[in-house]
């Protein structure tokens, strides 16, 4: 595998220099950097030609990365809608043995997250992500033919080995095209996959189940069968679809991959090209990074916060169904007005993100997002009248959705070096499919049809994520503004050798860099 394919990230320093830097490890110090990073400045795109490549990147990378992303939660989530069809019935499940088959995917997914992350470093995202959609969409389909609640628990398991890797690979993915601050409103693009993935999948769901008895199969195989084949055809246009990082972009030109690699080089540091360039270094895969990330007490709260946010979102999505139809709708009914909600969380989703990025902000757009989702999932807890209660779940999808791409955005914003970056990002989205575990609980067979105890739960979960983002900005506003009186207590400190070589190690802890609140 050629080192290009390798690395997307550490190759924009070898990029930004431009001919006559080379590969060599020479290209890592100091006066190098510098070099490659004056020759990128002097090219700078202006504004209208930054636009068009912006819009370029997005057509090339968001609308392919968005349908894989909606057929995954749509192999995941499809129980719910299966559900309604006597899964349990013509299975035999007893007691909690649907929610165990719900909880087992969690495991495997969160064991796979941080050794795929560390695969799209090593191999081309064309090939790994197409690969592990692949694996799943077999495994959907196998999950139509299974007979017993060992074999749904089998199949279950090994969706979750596979799905564990594409969703923190997508968002490590998004951080090598785009700068900080243009990263937010494209993965909640990209995640609007999973939001439309809910409606979408009661849609279909209800028009599968027309199959009901259709070569001997229940209405529930069919669902599984149909969407599963549909992943897998996928599977096999995103290997020629996704495109690698922008160094090997056959749609770039060699002057917009430069472009492209000097806004990346010198995005997160302040006012120093040599140290920005240096601390890119940091993109090399050094397992020391990993380590760095791993003992970063950053990303453990960020950990925290996506698991507090993502156990509502599973909640919902495996459960939905049954919350609406136990609300007095048919099955097939309830299949149909589950949408609303969905359609809802997607437009929230990509309008909150959008104003996120343009105020160059995150903790405040989470604050407020949480604080919604808290009011709807109080409706849904203390309303006894169903229509005000089908009005919680609007209210609660649109608070809920908008976390997951905000959070993500915002952690990945403020990790430096993309080994330490794709190593916190996985770790964040291990934290967030704990929360998964939880939520196959939260709702039980015997709290029908008022769920008063699982919506409350969800209200516990939607508070501590407010907290721990609050707490997060806070100490993000602090340290900015520390480092920026240290940077003013020394002006024109001479940049030297041993200087950047110190940055280059510190990746985020380097005295440049600032985080994004």
């Amino acid at each position: 595998m050629k080192s290009m394919e390798k690395d997307g990230r550490a190759l924009s320093i070898r990029e930004a220099a431009g001919p006559g830097a080379g590969g060599d490890k020479a290209m890592l110090g100091a006066s190098s950097a510098s070099t490659g990073l004056v020759e990128a400045q002097e090219e700078q795109f202006d504004e209208k030609e930054t636009r068009r490549l912006l819009r370029k990147i997005d057509w090339h990378v968001i609308p392919i990365m968005s349908v894989v992303c909606l057929l995954c939660f749509l192999d995941r989530s499809n129980i719910g809608n299966a559900r309604l069809h006597h899964l349990e019935q013509d299975l035999g499940l007893v007691g909690l043995q649907y929610n165990n088959c719900l909880a087992i995917l969690f495991p495997f997914y969160i064991a796979a997250e941080i050794p795929s992350n560390m695969m799209m470093k090593r191999i081309r995202p064309s090939t790994w992500l197409a690969f592990i959609m692949l694996c799943w969409s077999v495994c959907t389909v196998g999950q139509g033919f299974v007979r017993s609640y060992g074999g749904l628990l089998a199949t279950r398991a090994l969706i979750g080995a596979f799905e564990g890797g594409l969703f923190p690979g997508i968002n490590f993915y998004i951080t090598q095209w785009y700068r900080r601050s243009e990263c937010a409103v494209r993965m909640a693009a990209f995640f609007g996959g999973a939001t439309v993935a809910g409606a979408f999948g009661g849609l279909l769901a209800r028009g599968i189940a027309e199959a009901d008895g259709a070569a001997g199969l229940a209405a529930w195989s069919w669902i599984f069968i149909i969407e599963g084949l549909l992943s897998l055809l996928v599977s096999f246009a995103a290997f020629r679809l996704i495109s690698d990082y922008y160094p090997t972009a056959k749609f770039l030109t060699t002057a917009e991959r430069r472009e492209v690699a000097r806004r990346l080089t010198g995005d997160s540091f302040a006012g120093d090209p040599t140290t920005a360039a240096a601390a890119t270094a940091s993109d090399d895969f050094d397992s020391r990074y990993v380590w760095q990330a791993l003992a970063d007490w950053k990303i453990y709260v960020h950990m925290l916060i996506c698991m507090a946010a993502f156990c509502p979102i599973y909640s919902f999505s495996m459960f939905l169904p049954t919350i609406v139809a136990d609300m007095g709708y048919s099955a097939h009914d309830a299949q149909l007005v589950s949408v609303p909600p969905y359609v809802f969380a997607c437009l929230f989703s990509v309008g909150g993100c959008w104003l996120a990025d343009r105020a160059r902000a995150r903790g405040v757009f989470l604050l407020a997002f949480q604080a919604v989702a808290a009011l709807g999932l109080a409706l849904l807890a203390a309303a006894p009248d169903p229509k005000t209660r089908y009005a919680g779940t609007v209210v609660a999808a649109i608070g809920i959705y908008p976390q997951i791409p905000l959070g993500l955005a915002w952690n990945s914003n403020n990790i430096g070096g993309s080994l330490k970056r794709a190593t916190g990002i996985a770790m964040q989205a291990m934290g967030g499919n704990c929360g998964g575990i939880v939520a196959s609980y939260v709702y039980l067979a015997p709290d029908a049809p008022r769920y008063t105890a699982g919506h409350s739960i969800l209200v516990g979960f939607v508070g501590i994520a407010f907290l721990s983002t609050l707490f997060m900005t806070t100490w993000y506003r602090r340290e900015n503004a520390r480092r920026d009186a240290a940077a003013a207590s020394s002006p024109g400190t001479k940049t030297t050798p041993e200087r950047t070589a110190l940055d280059v190690g510190l990746a985020d802890d380097a005295p440049s860099f600032r985080y994004t609140v």
